[in-house]
């Protein structure tokens, strides 16, 4: 087996660490991390030092705030929250829904934002949850504008199945894939949980591309998914604007359909 490099061995201590695991005591490190006691006690050592870790009076080590604040420098994240809150709130005040801003990181959507309703219906989301893309209505807005390569090695591995209503056939996804492109609205309908409906369109960045995708979630059985659309949609136009993006007249009368 190839030794593992210190970059490797200080990335997987930090990568011990996530949102079921949010504290872990120095034995729990080395066990994640798959390292040594000594060497996870050297690691976490010089990485309380820079900030990253700081250990409480238990003994038991937390995520400190440095690494937040080399996080909010990614330009998909605090810098894209601040251009998109306002488009948010709006839409939230429209729906008084779950309201959710996500981008996609490889095969996976990462939630960045996410303003939640007093009575809305409960979802499995909060900022920095990562779930499948086909799964979620943000993921399948963001995986329907990824390049064909893309799209088909992802309708090629494995669609995990959370509820009966998930897609998990990759024919029925490229059609789903097709229709979002086409409608420039996503659906995803009881995929995660079997009570929750989302309704999500893309954002886009200066240059056109798609960088984020918004979505708003209602309960299943109350959806209005021609009402939904239009308002998310507006949403994800006013963030994309936000961000420089100017689309051309062909875009612009397609959007409004």
């Amino acid at each position: 087996m190839t030794a593992r490099s210190a970059p490797d061995r200080l990335l997987a201590v930090l990568a011990a660490f996530d949102h079921e695991h949010p504290a872990l005591c120095l034995t729990d490190i080395s066990r994640r991390a798959g390292l040594s006691l000594t060497t996870a006690h050297r690691l976490v050592g010089a990485l309380t030092a820079w900030g990253a870790l700081e250990r409480d009076g238990a003994g038991v080590y937390h995520v400190r705030l440095r690494l937040w604040e080399l996080a909010a420098l990614a330009p998909r994240g605090l810098a894209l929250r601040q251009v998109a809150l306002p488009y948010l709130e709006d839409l939230y005040e429209a729906t008084h829904e779950n309201v959710q801003l996500a981008v996609r990181d490889g095969t996976e959507v990462v939630y960045v934002e996410w303003l939640s309703g007093r009575s809305a219906v409960g979802v499995h989301i909060r900022v920095g949850a990562r779930w499948p893309l086909h799964a979620t209505g943000v993921g399948l807005a963001l995986l329907a504008h990824c390049g064909p390569e893309v799209q088909e090695a992802y309708c090629a591995g494995p669609l995990a199945a959370f509820t009966p209503y998930t897609l998990t056939d990759p024919v029925r996804l490229r059609r789903v894939l097709a229709e979002v492109r086409r409608t420039g609205t996503a659906v995803s309908d009881r995929q995660v949980t079997d009570d929750a409906l989302s309704v999500a369109a893309p954002v886009r960045a200066a240059d056109g591309t798609v960088t984020a995708a918004v979505s708003v979630v209602v309960p299943h059985d109350a959806a209005r998914i021609p009402v939904l659309g239009p308002a998310v949609r507006l949403a994800a136009r006013g963030i994309s604007r936000a961000l420089g993006w100017q689309p051309d007249g062909a875009e612009s009368r397609g959007a409004a359909g």
